[in-house]
């Protein structure tokens, strides 16, 4: 045998060894290589459906967000129009009591009139005159220091009214005027007379009253803390100490 053959036929055989294990191993690395395109072909067939869990969770909670949102806005709306009915209703209950008070005031004053010019003569000028002397006198210059409530004078020791006559003639809802009724000084103050009753200033009048206030304003008595004390319907927060006497 010719030596060149066979050492060309055994280069080949060699040759064809080697490469017959590489396309083996070639054909076993190609499903390995599918196997992720594979993976991710599953993927992109599961993510739609995640997607769409996603989208549906999402709108679930705006619809959830919207529906408090709209809860908050009509509590909010709830609670304006009751806060403005109770204003409306406090404004109205406020209006008609002023009205009634207004109508019961001219309804005494009618009645007052009506008895002064009846029972008390018309005053003299010279009577005016002493009257609003007598006044102007006991005209507070610093109210602040110048008044005493009846705790601070030691309590209140005069007359006092009957509870019916108190709540017939007496009180905030009965309110009068001073002037045309029954008047005297004694001991230098003024001294009035109102449904039977002398009504003594025992307090200076505030200076920030108008000068005229006995002749024009709404004036009415109440009983507060043990004693007796005149108002006027223009400063009711301020009462002056009086005394009740027959």
């Amino acid at each position: 045998m010719n030596p060149i053959r066979i050492t060309g036929t055994a280069i080949l055989s060699l040759l064809l060894g080697i490469a017959s294990p590489a396309y083996a191993q070639h054909e076993q690395q190609d499903p390995q290589q599918d196997h992720p395109q594979q993976q991710h072909s599953r993927q992109e067939q599961a993510n739609p459906q995640q997607q769409h869990a996603q989208r549906e969770q999402r709108q679930e909670q705006d619809k959830q967000q919207q529906h408090a949102q709209q809860q908050q806005r009509q509590e909010r709306n709830n609670q304006q129009q009751h806060a403005q009915q109770q204003q409306r209703q406090e404004r109205n209950s406020q209006q008609q009591h002023a009205q009634q008070q207004q109508r019961q005031d001219q309804n005494n004053r009618e009645q007052h009139a009506q008895r002064r010019g009846n029972d008390y003569p018309e005053r003299t000028q010279e009577q005016q005159r002493v009257e609003q002397s007598a006044w102007q006198e006991h005209r507070s210059q610093r109210w602040d220091s110048d008044h005493r409530n009846w705790q601070q004078r030691g309590g209140y020791n005069g007359y006092r009214i009957p509870d019916d006559r108190y709540r017939g003639y007496f009180g905030r809802s009965h309110g009068f005027r001073i002037n045309g009724l029954p008047f005297m000084v004694v001991g230098g103050y003024p001294r009035f007379q109102y449904e039977g009753y002398w009504i003594s200033l025992v307090d200076p009048w505030p200076e920030y009253w108008g000068n005229d206030w006995y002749d024009n304003d709404d004036v009415y008595v109440t009983y507060v803390d043990n004693g007796y004390y005149l108002h006027n319907r223009r400063y009711p927060n301020v009462g002056i100490a009086i005394s009740i006497s027959m």
